[in-house]
């Protein structure tokens, strides 16, 4: 697959009348048999692999081959007229540049860990590809982290060099000397600050004359730190092949570009979700990444880009829809928007049938995590199940398991499992850094456990109930929060909506919803549209699941990543705050 005509075939062939755990097939019969080599445990992985040399590169002789369109490989704007559109060539041309400022100026050496904090700018793509050119293990944090967070990073991972922007520098500054193996600070900015070299002046007068790294399938080159609900964030590493390879054997099936195409993701540059689907998966196929800089997320914005910008694809995550469906859609007409997809959390059946009336187009669902990136998906050509997350995504069984990890039987509810044992599969996560502990009880039998509950059917959809802690069980009834929020987010005065468990002397706990109003239900009387929203709630789900409990709220806790912060909700509720 790091053969240069077989790189071709990922976007040239056409899909044979064949399938394959239920999907459409789109590999050559020689890539599928390898596909089924290495997934079966028959074949290893290649030894050695990096990104940046055997996909990016690779894209780059496709290119000045003239056997490419001539859509550029990455194009950015910010909203004020500024506009920055590279070639795979240019990409190449700037991140060799990046490579030997990180190598030669700050003396980063292989193995060495970089903690990169920028918004959505092109340097944010220029770091990243150097790093993998330089074999710089990168570790991407959002930029809404305060000092304690960056601090907190900084001496978990060992990091000896920082990279950010001119606003977040402070912040850094006010840690650095608790953070005694932090060497060098980078700092993209066009101003000047003591202590900090000045990225951009430095990789403009570099040379582009730089040899990619060998690295190996199993080094590390990327570590997340996790948005948990709970606890303190772990760092979950990934290597060169779990990130950078499996995209060129499974990916296609949830993403299926073409170097023709143009994906806009809106994620934050800190979520895996970013690295998967504005970096690795589109560039596997060649593919244009569409990126703006969003310094707040405006449904108007969103909506007037994708009129005026010819993007085939767009990932978001629900939150994201769940905003754009309270605008009228009807004024918007979409320049070339043809596949929409959600991850993160669930999206409500609601949401999707609001977008779905109003544009025409399905959303499908998406579901992974830090950890193993794509787990499951609905994959183009499949149906549509409102309330599935689709089937597992290939190289990856997922079951559904009980806690003595058996597996349980369609229908029935249990937690979300990926098999490991007796081979790990490509995708996974190399470990949680310096935690063997956790690690060791992210496992149960021969499965990895995700932490999230749900069931599957007997076509093979998934669905998602909760997170394992986040189930409520009240007189003996066990109730899933997406369950209830589902319900609710279909009443037209609600937004937003979180449920937990309260407290209840009589029932041990209770359902409990806090609701973000829309604007025109702002002056209703609460105490009848509580009463309303149970009523609702009991006619379209089962009676028992209903809200005892309702509080109006104006926003919900969330991370930094968008995920409900239910645990800080229910810790509430329950006197622990």
């Amino acid at each position: 697959l790091l053969k240069l005509q077989n790189l071709k075939l990922l976007w040239t062939l056409k899909p044979p009348n064949r399938t394959f755990h239920g999907h459409p097939r789109l590999l050559s019969s020689d890539v599928y048999s390898q596909y089924e080599s290495i997934r079966q445990g028959k074949q290893e992985i290649p030894k050695y692999f990096n990104f940046a040399s055997d996909v990016l590169d690779k894209w780059s002789e496709i290119e000045k081959a003239g056997k490419r369109p001539p859509n550029p490989a990455f194009w950015w704007i910010n909203g004020k007229g500024e506009e920055v559109k590279w070639s795979f060539e240019e990409l190449g041309f700037l991140s060799r540049k990046v490579a030997n400022v990180l190598t030669k100026e700050c003396g980063l050496q292989k193995g060495d860990r970089l903690i990169l904090i920028l918004p959505r700018i092109p340097e944010w793509w220029l770091v990243k590809v150097a790093c993998m050119r330089a074999g710089i293990v990168i570790i991407p944090g959002t930029s809404q982290l305060s000092a304690k967070d960056i601090l907190y990073r900084l001496q978990a991972s060992k990091a000896t060099c920082i990279i950010t922007t001119d606003k977040l520098a402070p912040a850094v500054d006010s840690v650095a000397s608790q953070c005694q193996l932090l060497k060098t600070k980078l700092m993209v900015s066009k101003g000047s600050r003591e202590g900090w070299l000045n990225f951009t002046e430095l990789y403009q007068n570099q040379s582009a004359d730089h040899s990619c790294i060998k690295t190996r399938t199993q080094d590390p080159m990327i570590i997340f730190f996790t948005s948990g609900t709970t606890g303190s964030p772990k760092m979950a590493q990934h290597s060169h092949g779990s990130l950078g390879f499996r995209p060129l054997l499974s990916e296609r099936y949830w993403l299926d570009l073409t170097p023709s195409h143009m994906i806009w993701n809106t994620a934050d540059t800190g979520w895996i979700l970013t690295s998967i689907a504005s970096f690795f998966d589109p560039w596997v196929f060649g593919s244009c990444i569409f990126i703006h800089n969003l310094p707040q997320t405006d449904s108007e914005v969103i909506l007037n880009t994708l009129c005026r910008f010819p993007i085939d694809a767009l990932v978001g995550a629900p939150t994201l829809f769940r905003m754009l469906v309270q605008n009228d859609l009807s004024k918007y007409k979409f320049m070339n928007l043809k596949y929409c997809m959600s991850g993160g959390e669930p999206l409500n059946p609601e949401v999707m049938e609001q977008w779905k009336s109003q544009t025409g187009l399905d959303i499908r669902e998406v579901y992974g995590q830090t950890e193993m990136g794509i787990i499951c998906s609905v994959f183009k050509g499949m149906k549509i199940k409102p309330g599935s997350m689709g089937k597992a995504a290939p190289l990856y069984d997922v079951q559904i398991i009980d806690k003595n990890a058996n597996i349980l039987p369609p229908g029935q509810q249990g937690e979300i499992a990926v098999r490991s044992k007796p081979i790990r599969p490509l995708g996974f996560f190399s470990e949680y850094l310096d935690n063997p502990k956790k690690t060791a009880e992210s496992e149960r039998g021969d499965f990895y456990v995700t932490g999230d509950r749900g069931t599957v059917d007997e076509e093979g959809y998934f669905q998602f109930i909760g997170r394992d802690d986040d189930i409520i069980i009240s007189s003996g009834y066990r109730i899933g929060p997406f369950e209830v929020e589902s319900a609710l987010i279909e009443h037209p005065a609600v937004v937003e909506t979180a449920v937990v468990s309260s407290p209840d002397p009589l029932r041990g706990e209770v359902v409990k919803a806090f609701v973000v109003l829309s604007p025109a239900f702002s002056s209703t009387d609460l105490k009848s549209l509580i009463r309303d929203l149970q009523d609702h709630v009991k006619k379209t789900t089962a009676p028992y699941k209903y809200p005892r409990k309702v509080e109006f709220v104006k926003e919900l806790p969330k991370t930094v990543t968008g995920k409900i912060k239910r645990n800080e909700l229910r810790d509430k509720e329950w006197g622990r705050i």
